[in-house]
Parts: C-alpha cells; structure tokens; sequence
C-alpha cells in the first residue's frame, strides 16, 4: 500500500454510519437508564460510560477535522469497535430487571433433543484435544472479526463505512434483544439448579436470582486455550445474553462480510475457525444449542436488515 494514501488529507463531511448507529443506541439506551434507575445498581456508572465515550468521539473528531485523512477515519472507525467493551457488560444491567426466562430455553433444547447438548457435547467429545479445538475456536471470535475489518481497512476502504455500520448496526440489534431478553446460559443456569433433574423435566423458574448471583460452572482447564477462554469469561462474563447467540450471530456476519469482501481466500481461511466456534457455543456450555441455531439464522436477517437500512441512511460517497 501506499502510504502516503493513508496521510493524504482528504475529508469526509459529517459522521460515519458506524457512529450514527452507536450514537443511536447510546441515545436508546439513555433512555433505559432512565425508566430503570431505580433498580440499577449503579446508573451513575452507566450514564458515565456514555458521557466518556461521547467526549472520545467527540475529540477523535475534532481531530480529524483539524487533519483529516484516511488514517483518521480509521481511527474513528477503531473507536468505535472498542466501545463494544463497554456496551456488553450493561446488558446484564438491563436485562435483570426482568424475571429470568432459561427455563423456558432449556424446556426447549429437552423437548427438541431429548437432552441438554450443553451438558452431553463435552462428554460425547472428552479430552484435551477436542476442548482445545472448540476453546480455540471460541477464542478466535475476537480475531475473526478484527481480521475482517482490518481487511476492509486495508484494502475495501471504499466499502468501509458499509462493513462497519453493518457490523456495528447488527452488534446493537443483538444488544437491544439481550437488553430485554434475560436469558443467562447454561453454564449459570445449571450451577444454579444442578444438573440432577433436568432428565425430568425440572427447569425450575430462576425470577430475579441472577441479579444477585454471578456464579458459572467452572470451566475445566486442559490447555492453552481453554484457559484463555475460562479466563476471558471470569473477567466480562455475566449471566446475560445467551438468546440468541451473538458469537455464532456476529461470527455469521463475519464471514458474510468475508464473503462480500471478494476475497475468498480470506472467507475459506477462517471458516475451519468458525466451524470450531459455532460449536465451541454449546460445548463451553455458554449457549443452549437452540440459542446457537437462533444465532444462525438472526444473521442473515440483522445483514439483511442493516444492509437495507444503509441504502437509506448510510453515506452516499464514502470514498
């Protein structure tokens, strides 16, 4: 590449769609806080978060405008990512305030296979190597997603600003539905009620447990990987956001986009990981497998829809 493409000024008018779009959800989800403050445990802290990330985008901008070029609006763009860090903690905060739905979830997984893959895939599949297979495969989320954008950045710019609204636009429709949906997993749900009667039928309802009780099942530790994941989940792990799965959702977006990007060499290297990551969803217990196939399928809609939405509010001349 080029690089003095990367410093050439050049600027683009008004915001990204990737940053209308988490303007919108800040907005969206101010107004949560509001309506539930009384029952956060810390609402300061949340609307603290959205002051803090508005100051960085409000400053990454000013500095753009000062020198704008493409390496600024990658900048921009990067930011905007990294605000993930802060938006998925909080869906816990919303989504315990309504009473506890895994019961219904794992009534489904038992009525449509006859038993809890969450807790029978780790056995069917035991050993050190499989674990580090499908922990790998878990792991890799991060990767697959930075590798694609990064992609797009490089060497799709013209194209950037419609990868990152579609990717961010699909992250906040997941996030919207986890605000709402309080669906922990099976790795809080059965450590809550034990893994003794659900051959039964017992799925007893949970209420308002999670909203005080952050215990998972411990991940067993075999290797490398496994303990990367059991480690990554001990720090920004909740019981939160099981249904639908946002890892086989936003790894599905991710080959789409893959995919879209016109280089199939990227596409067919990662889609072994994402084999590997869809099923690493069920086998780490973080998803009952009917939370993994509703990521699936959610994918194609939340591409479909932002896709359509973009035509209509996106940049008309990115680049």
């Amino acid at each position: 590449m080029d690089l003095s493409i990367v410093f050439k000024k050049k600027r683009l008018k008004g915001l990204l769609s990737a940053e209308v779009a988490t303007l919108a959800y800040m907005i969206f989800t101010a107004a949560l806080i509001a309506i539930h403050h009384a029952g956060l445990q810390d609402a300061s802290a949340l609307v603290m978060n959205r002051v803090w990330v508005f100051l960085a985008m409000l400053g990454i901008n000013v500095a753009y405008l000062i020198y704008p070029c493409r390496l600024g609006v990658w900048v921009r763009m990067i930011l905007i990512f990294l605000t993930l860090i802060v938006w998925y903690p909080e869906t816990y905060d919303f989504s315990s305030q309504y009473p506890n739905l895994d019961h219904v979830f794992a009534g489904w997984d038992q009525a449509l296979f006859g038993c809890q893959p969450a807790l029978e895939f780790r056995q069917w599949l035991s050993g050190v190597v499989w674990s580090e297979m499908f922990n790998f495969g878990y792991y890799a989320y991060y990767y697959m997603m930075a590798l694609t954008i990064l992609y797009y950045m490089l060497c799709r710019y013209e194209r950037l600003d419609w990868a990152g609204y579609v990717f961010m636009g699909s992250f906040f429709i997941y996030y919207v539905v986890f605000d709402f949906l309080p669906v922990a997993g099976p790795q809080y749900y059965f450590q809550a009620i034990g893994t003794s009667g659900y051959e039964n039928g017992a799925f007893p309802q949970m209420g308002y447990f999670f909203k005080t009780h952050l215990e998972a099942m411990q991940q067993e530790v075999t290797g490398v990987f496994s303990g990367l994941v059991a480690g990554a989940q001990e720090i920004g792990e909740r019981p939160t956001a099981a249904f639908p799965s946002s890892h086989v959702g936003m790894s599905t977006v991710t080959m789409i986009l893959a995919w879209k990007s016109g280089n199939r060499w990227l596409f067919w290297l990662m889609m072994p990981v994402y084999v590997l990551l869809c099923c690493a969803t069920v086998y780490i217990r973080a998803h009952y497998l009917v939370d993994s196939i509703a990521g699936l399928i959610t994918a194609f809609l939340f591409f479909w829809l932002t896709s359509w939405s973009y035509k209509h509010i996106g940049r008309k001349h990115f680049e």
